[in-house]
């Protein structure tokens, strides 16, 4: 396995590059995933992705989860809730369907995103987000409970 080495030594050898973790196109992931190092998805996960670094989602991607990352680029398809500390890029023919907590957000013209969005400097937790919602009806005729 892994060219004649043992899985501790190839462990050994990949724990310290820099080089992303790829799901590749025509691969079907059922599972949540969790990584300290960048993310493409060419394939189709269902399940959540909980990432310390740049998640990609290619023009092939599919997500079927949530997704939390510092930074994410989506050109594919994303179905759930996506939350990114820093830049959220909704690239191409990308579509996002849920919610959006980022830092900060690109979409081109030709993306397609439909849910709610929340910005600010390290997105807002989801008790932030229903504090505000509470403190700032949207109606003032509206009561709150």
């Amino acid at each position: 396995m892994f060219n004649g080495k043992s899985k501790s030594e190839f462990a050994a050898e990949t724990s310290g590059s820099n080089a992303a973790s790829l799901i590749s196109a025509g691969t079907t992931l059922k599972g949540d995933i969790t990584s300290n190092a960048d993310l493409r998805i060419d394939g189709t996960l269902i399940g959540n992705i909980n990432s310390t670094a740049k998640v990609i989602i290619g023009a092939n991607g599919v997500v079927e989860g949530d997704l939390a990352g510092q930074q994410a680029d989506i050109l594919g398809k994303v179905s759930g809730t996506v939350k990114v500390k820093e830049l959220l890029q909704l690239k191409g023919s990308s579509v996002v369907n849920g919610n959006i907590q980022a830092g900060k957000l690109q979409v081109e013209p030709t993306a397609t995103f439909n849910g709610e969005c929340h910005m600010n400097n390290g997105a807002m937790t989801d008790k932030e987000v229903d504090k505000h919602r509470l403190e700032k009806p949207a109606d003032k005729n509206v009561l709150v409970a």
